[in-house]
């Protein structure tokens, strides 16, 4: 009857044990973290081309690599870096809006493909386009 009360014991001991360490256990790889994900232009007006910088870090442990940016329309122009980031390096991201033709709210979401961990990341950026300026001159 010892035997068979160790016995359980000891099962639940190992058991526990290794259930600990399943949650220890961290990913590995890029990961990519933004210091912010959305920013507001306010209001600007048609025929305005406004730019953002998107600052994010490779909080990862292997080199981050981006292999894609995509956005959801034509008058939203991404740069981003071409070589790896390295784990602890911080990189940008550019995203210029050009807002000819465009007017109201407008709401741009620019989606980050890489080997992250977390491979596909989203950035927004918003505004409010006016009508233009009429001329002062008449």
């Amino acid at each position: 009857m010892k035997t068979l009360i160790v016995f359980v014991f000891g099962s639940f001991l190992i058991y526990g044990a290794m259930a600990q360490e399943a949650q220890v256990e961290q990913k590995t790889g890029p990961e990519m973290a933004f210091a912010e994900s959305q920013f507001d232009f306010g209001d600007i007006y048609q025929g305005d081309k406004v730019e953002h910088i998107f600052t994010f870090e490779n909080v990862g442990t292997e080199p981050l690599i981006i292999t894609n940016v995509q956005t959801t329309c034509g008058c939203t122009a991404p740069n981003w870096p071409r070589d790896p980031v390295a784990p602890g390096q911080e990189a940008e991201i550019k995203v210029v809006f050009n807002s000819a033709g465009k007017i109201g709210r407008q709401n741009k979401v620019v989606t980050i493909v890489s080997n992250a961990i977390n491979p596909s990341n989203k950035v927004t950026i918003v505004t409010n386009v006016l009508p233009k300026k009429e001329s002062d001159s008449q």
